[in-house]
């Protein structure tokens, strides 16, 4: 993915830049996010690496669902409008489903652009006020979303070398 020409206030486009490196644009730091779950099959992305880890696709509608989150922290939207009933971990099939991974990883797409279009949004002025009750500004809060991308996407990448060292092995 190409840089954007900047459209909006500097510490905004600072912020739009880390969430993109951490997402989907080609960085320094190695892979992204989004980088991480490209192809993944439904098997791999449901193995789990031990009984009661996490697999990839519960880790893709995590960071899918904290996007939302975090979002929503700065819209002031309500509450409960994830796609998904529950939050922060959803329960996945225990054997692939191409057809739920995919959806996965179109939610977490969507809820990446939508978080995106959010940040957008924001007037400068706004970045290092906290928000409601929170102790958490808004550019905390982003700045937090992109860390939680490159966190879980090391751990997609560790999972991918435990799917295939397990896969060689039979």
């Amino acid at each position: 993915m190409a840089r954007r020409e900047p459209t909006t206030a500097p510490a905004v486009e600072l912020l739009l830049d880390l969430l993109a490196e951490a997402f989907n644009l080609r960085s320094w730091h190695g892979t992204n996010l989004r980088g991480a779950v490209r192809r993944i099959d439904a098997t791999a992305a449901a193995w789990r690496p031990g009984p009661g880890r996490h697999n990839i696709q519960e880790i893709v509608v995590h960071a899918a669902y904290w996007k939302y989150a975090v979002r929503r922290r700065l819209t002031g939207g309500k509450r409960g409008s994830f796609p998904l009933a529950g939050s922060n971990w959803f329960p996945r099939a225990d054997g692939p489903d191409a057809a739920l991974w995919a959806y996965d990883v179109s939610l977490m797409d969507r809820e990446h652009a939508a978080l995106v279009a959010a940040v957008a949004g924001l007037h400068a002025s706004r970045l290092e006020r906290c928000l409601g009750a929170s102790a958490w500004t808004a550019a905390a809060l982003v700045r937090g979303a992109a860390a939680h991308d490159l966190y879980h996407a090391g751990q997609i990448q560790l999972i991918k070398t435990l799917y295939r060292a397990q896969s060689r092995r039979g």
